[in-house]
């Protein structure tokens, strides 16, 4: 049965880092997920040293140690990564270093992996992974897709009228997705993953939604019911909510995510998801 490892939001922490390859050489997972914000905070342009050194070094050497027994790496990115490393990681993939899969899918055994890293509008002004949700709302505080920063341009049409609903739509495709495991950065809302501690807080005297994941993504898993999605983003939601995961009708739902120092390490089996675990390293 397939070992699998899933991390996020490890915001360039060294320890975060160092306690991630000295747990994937101990464990020896078949897979190894990791679901975006790889980056140090605020560290959007100029940051191909930190992808292609540190952090795809550590990988190139973990994999010397570990030779055929080093795990395959589903990667994306987060909305605190410039999308400037993709051509990185997408070059690092040619050697088989780690499988970029935004917008793809890959093949693993009897399942199927989709990645997928836009989130909803956000106060924040890096935009290179952020899409209008369902329509073109954005929550009061947040800045819209069309205006804040980039580090890679995209047509205006893009920008104006792009979805992750329709995203969702084209990614999956029509089939059944019973044996599909999804790669997410945002979490779905109404959930125990996408509580922001918003309590109180008023934009215009519009009191903010203590929610803040995808709606399309929420009603995709209701709809699409994969077997496992993974999720980030939301760093204080496990501590607010006391839950790490989450279920929607038969799909198992893990975060990653985490407000403390430590590396919060999710291990799980496809076969099995319900035993999955929460380790803080």
């Amino acid at each position: 049965m397939p070992l699998c490892y899933f991390v996020s939001d490890l915001h360039g922490k060294p320890h975060r880092f160092e306690a991630l390859f000295a747990s994937v050489e101990a464990g020896r997972p078949a897979a190894l997920f990791i679901g975006g914000d790889i980056l140090p905070h605020h560290l959007h342009t100029g940051s191909g040293e930190f992808i292609g050194g540190y952090f795809l070094g550590g990988l190139a050497a973990l994999r010397e140690r570990m030779k055929d027994a080093y795990p395959r790496v589903f990667v994306i990115l987060g909305n605190d990564d410039g999308r400037l490393d993709e051509k990185a990681l997408i070059k690092a993939g040619k050697d088989g270093l780690v499988e970029y899969v935004h917008g793809r899918k890959a093949s693993f055994g009897r399942w199927t992996i989709y990645g997928y890293a836009y989130i909803p509008p956000t106060p924040f002004r890096l935009k290179d992974w952020e899409r209008y949700d369902v329509s073109r709302y954005v929550d009061p505080g947040s800045i819209s897709p069309e205006e804040g920063a980039r580090t890679i341009p995209v047509p205006e049409d893009e920008a104006r009228y792009s979805t992750i609903k329709e995203d969702l739509e084209k990614l999956a495709g029509p089939g059944g997705l019973e044996n599909a495991l999804f790669l997410f950065h945002a979490p779905p809302y109404r959930t125990k993953l996408d509580r922001a501690a918003l309590d109180g807080r008023m934009v215009d005297h519009v009191p903010l939604d203590v929610h803040v994941g995808s709606i399309a993504i929420q009603r995709f898993i209701e709809e699409r019911q994969p077997l496992v999605t993974m999720h980030g983003h939301i760093h204080e939601s496990p501590r607010i909510t006391g839950s790490w995961r989450d279920r929607i009708g038969r799909t198992h739902l893990y975060s990653a995510a985490h407000d403390g120092p430590e590396l919060a390490l999710v291990s799980f089996d496809p076969e099995d998801p319900e035993a999955a675990k929460r380790d803080l390293i």
